[in-house]
């Protein structure tokens, strides 16, 4: 059994994590879903870009976007990522490292489906990351693209999520003094559930 009481309270750190942001979506201004992801280029430069956090499964962390994107690329490239999300109001933060998979099926269709129409459009609209001649000419392929795809578009080849499976999680809690609480998670060797270690602040 678990000796963290309290916030940290719990063995599963994504049970933690959901009670963690349903708090964070009532006092958050703004995306109380927003992550900073960190992926790595082809020479192993890091880059970092803010995305949302669309589900939190049983056990990885899925977001979507453009594959032909620089992150896209580069998940695809190497698919290893890490992410941070940070909620001020609540002085508590995740840190998150692990695997990334594709997720391309009925569960990034139904996702697609449900955005604004003309995010669906959007997606159709930007060549994501690329050089952009002016705001004008992405005006202009919005407007190309809703009369090409209509009112009910499919979901584009070049357009999906990426799942992170976790090897590392780590949940920390802002302290008075700085003396912080923080609580890594790692698979145990069973491969079955969690081992908590306490981190120093």
């Amino acid at each position: 059994m678990s000796e963290r009481t309290g916030i940290f309270e719990g063995n599963d750190p994504f049970a933690i994590i959901r009670r963690w942001q349903e708090e964070a979506w009532k006092s958050e201004p703004n995306d109380a879903n927003a992550i900073a992801l960190s992926t790595v280029d082809a020479s192993g430069m890091p880059n970092v870009r803010m995305v949302l956090l669309k589900d939190i499964e049983d056990d990885a962390f899925v977001f979507y976007t453009n594959y032909e994107s620089a992150k896209g690329v580069e998940l695809t490239a190497t698919p290893k990522a890490a992410f941070v999300m940070h909620w001020k109001s609540l002085r508590r933060q995740v840190r998150v490292r692990g695997h990334v998979t594709l997720e391309n099926g009925e569960k990034a269709d139904a996702y697609y489906n449900s955005r604004a129409l003309e995010s669906r459009i959007g997606a159709w609209a930007s060549a994501q990351s690329r050089p952009l001649a002016s705001r004008a000419a992405l005006v202009a392929e919005v407007a190309k693209q809703g009369a090409r795809q209509g009112f009910k578009p499919k979901r584009p080849a070049h357009w999906g999520g990426f799942r992170i499976q976790p090897t590392e999680i780590e949940l920390w809690a802002d302290g008075a003094f700085r003396l912080h609480d923080r609580f890594r998670f790692v698979p145990d060797e069973a491969g079955r559930g969690w081992q908590a270690t306490r981190l120093a602040p």
